[in-house]
């Protein structure tokens, strides 16, 4: 494995220099490889993924107590069952499948190519950088690693700022078990110094604003982006859904990891009529879940500036005429913890800033409706959510808001569940993203389709060469005619 994990600064140079100057090599390193050998062997990636779930699953401990420290507070559950075992998952959904993924495809020939073959073969892209967020710091990193490294890429990750305690465990971790031809962890550079080269393909998780500053660094090496942006997903409660087990439910989705999800649900249409009996139901359901608000199953917000945000933001509400509801019935923060109860807001219109950005974070506003068609017409006058909810057991409402709406992804009857299953591609559409991974449709985002076509003992096409005659338009006449 490689020495580059024990950079030191005894030279004098700052952390920054020295993880950058790691960056230049490993990426140098990686490019090399990748051009060197174009085609790791199928066994070589399954050996790749076999040995990452290993890794996880026998730290897990470590790596759990990792994010909570850089959280300030997260439930080693939490981040076992969210991040830790859907990755384990995932190697080994990958794994089962891959060889049927990377088989070369065989294509229809026309008739006017009798004798040739077309086939398609997915080869690698060669060295992929993957840019992750705070808020689920080891999958973001991971997930698209296992996607890009099954179709025989190497990857260089870049974590986020605020969870340099994880960055530094799984540096160590990975550098133990890879080489860093192959997987590499850089802690400590920036965003922009790390995806500023050229990438064969770039992958970058967090913001609408940041992921534009990213696609345009990108454009300047023409470097394929698969962008996992946020928004405001909404949840729609229909009028046969019981409450109580859409409170339970929706309200599961919302408060994991204290609302700091980008398909957590961001604001719920209730009918008009059934808003109070909603807010009971979701008393009810938060009170038995986080009977205190320094439970420590409760997660803390990740930093002041965003605990900040979130005051002010409850705030902007409250003084433009909203309701606000701890669902607590106690203490509605606690700076010491960085806590903020689980807040109901009501009475919200447009003009409030919790109903113009991404909350990320345990405030719930309410919109009471009338009808699902003044629900779409509002979904659709916003920007493309990464994450749509509806609770209904009617299927003609479903196929209603299904085809007259879109979103990056949706669940019907649940939330945010999407994202843990392997067999559907996770990705956002216009302003929540684009491109996705997961899956096959995973390793095909990672991978070049390369068509091959393979030209037969004779070739038809040299009957048409010049030069051109009465020959040439007999051909073309009876092409066109048969449709060739």
């Amino acid at each position: 494995m490689s020495n580059l994990a024990t950079a030191t600064t005894a030279s004098g140079a700052t952390p920054d220099t020295v993880e950058l100057s790691r960056i230049d090599e490993v990426f140098n390193r990686q490019k090399q490889a990748s051009r060197k050998k174009a085609y790791p062997s199928i066994a070589e990636r399954i050996a790749h993924l076999d040995r990452l779930a290993k890794l996880l699953e026998d730290h897990q401990d470590a790596i759990a107590e990792a994010i909570s420290t850089d959280f300030g507070n997260r439930a080693a559950q939490e981040s076992k069952v969210l991040e830790i075992f859907g990755l384990i998952s995932g190697c080994h959904y990958t794994r089962k499948r891959l060889k049927k993924w990377a088989k070369p495809q065989k294509r229809h020939v026309g008739l006017a190519f009798f004798g040739a073959s077309n086939s398609v073969v997915p080869q690698p892209k060669g060295v992929i950088g993957i840019v992750t967020p705070w808020n689920y710091p080891l999958f973001l990193a991971l997930s698209p690693a296992i996607s890009a490294l099954a179709a025989g890429n190497r990857c260089i990750i870049k974590m986020a700022s605020n969870s340099q305690t994880l960055a530094r465990l799984m540096d160590k971790l990975i550098s133990e078990a890879f080489d860093d031809t192959v997987l590499c962890v850089v802690p400590g550079v920036s965003a922009q110094d790390f995806t500023d080269r050229p990438w064969d393909h770039l992958i970058f998780t967090g913001s609408p604003a940041t992921g534009k500053t990213v696609m345009a660094t990108a454009a300047k090496y023409l470097t394929p982006v698969t962008l996992e942006l946020g928004g405001k997903s909404p949840t729609i409660v229909a009028e046969d859904y019981p409450l109580e087990t859409a409170a339970e439910r929706l309200l599961f989705g919302k408060y994991l990891n204290a609302g700091q999800t980008c398909v957590a649900p961001d604001y719920v249409f209730v009918p008009r009529a059934k808003v109070e009996a909603f807010v009971a139901a979701a008393k009810t359901v938060l009170q038995k879940r986080y009977p205190r608000l320094d439970t420590p199953d409760y997660t803390s917000i990740i930093d002041e500036k965003s605990y900040q945000r979130l005051k002010e933001t409850l705030a902007d509400a409250t003084g433009k005429g909203a309701k606000a509801i701890n669902l607590l019935d106690q203490a509605a923060n606690d700076d010491s913890l960085r806590k903020i109860a689980p807040h109901i807001v009501c009475d919200v219109d447009n003009d409030m800033t919790i109903m113009q950005e991404e909350i990320f974070g345990p405030l719930l506003p309410i919109k009471p409706y009338d009808s699902i068609e003044e629900v779409i017409e509002y979904i659709n006058a916003n920007e493309r959510p990464l994450a749509l909810y509806l609770y209904s057991n009617d299927k003609k409402l479903q196929e209603q808001v299904i085809y007259n709406t879109l979103s990056g992804g949706m669940c019907l009857n649940d939330s945010v569940v999407h994202v843990a299953q392997h067999d559907m591609p996770f990705g956002g559409v216009g302003n929540s993203g684009m491109g996705h991974y997961h899956g096959y449709e995973g390793f095909v985002e990672f991978s070049k389709m390369r068509p091959i076509f393979k030209q037969g003992p004779i070739s038809g096409l040299l009957m048409m060469a010049p030069p051109y005659g009465d020959f040439f338009d007999k051909m073309y006449k009876m092409m066109l005619k048969l449709k060739l």
